[in-house]
């Protein structure tokens, strides 16, 4: 059953105003690929580096979401689609105090992906979709956790990529070929990009 009766509380502050007091623009930056596609390991540098430069930065990562605020869901489409609604807007919170949100989920549906840019759209948020691309083969090849083994086995059912699909980004505001890149290189990619739209100071 969806509340009726709540009203919406606006704060002291205006984003504007948080973002002159805090000296930071708050933003959220949406990592997409698949399983193994270098996602949450760029995801997890880009953090790293964004914090040692005193920028507020927290990333959200898809398994580690999974066990608390979305361990009620599975991986059917409809699941899909509420976690990627709760991220969508859990990371919009962040954005809006200031900081420099950055998710880190297969998300496999354009449909919810645009959710996402849409409701960040909607808020004034800036939304920077990034996509982790890597072949089949490659991400195979590397298969950390030996998911793809065990979903061609079939011992996992609609396992992205293999038994569920995967909608490729079409006009990503960044695309990293984290095969032709290193971790190192693909974080400078973001970076510049960044930079170069005054998200985030220059050097």
């Amino acid at each position: 059953m969806v509340a009726t009766n709540i009203t919406w509380h606006d704060g002291a502050f205006t984003r504007d105003e948080r973002q002159k007091e805090l000296g930071q623009k708050g933003l959220t930056i949406w990592f997409t690929g698949l399983s193994a596609s270098g996602k949450s390991t760029l995801a997890s540098a880009l953090e790293q580096h964004l914090v040692s430069l005193k920028i507020a930065a927290y990333r959200l990562d898809g398994d580690n979401i999974r066990f608390g605020l979305n361990k009620d869901l599975g991986f059917g489409p409809e699941a899909r689609t509420e976690n990627i609604r709760r991220i969508a807007e859990v990371s919009k919170l962040f954005a809006d105090s200031t900081q420099i949100a950055i998710t880190a989920f297969i998300s496999p549906y354009i449909s919810d992906r645009e959710a996402a840019r849409k409701l960040h759209d909607q808020a004034g948020i800036p939304f920077v979709e990034v996509f982790a691309d890597a072949p089949l083969s490659v991400v195979e090849e590397r298969d950390p956790k030996g998911l793809y083994k065990k979903a061609k086995a079939g011992e996992i059912k609609e396992f992205t990529g293999i038994s569920a699909p995967y909608e490729a980004p079409v006009n990503p505001e960044i695309h990293v070929k984290t095969h032709e890149v290193s971790i190192e290189e693909g974080v400078q990619i973001i970076l510049d990009y960044l930079r170069q739209k005054e998200y985030i100071p220059q050097l």
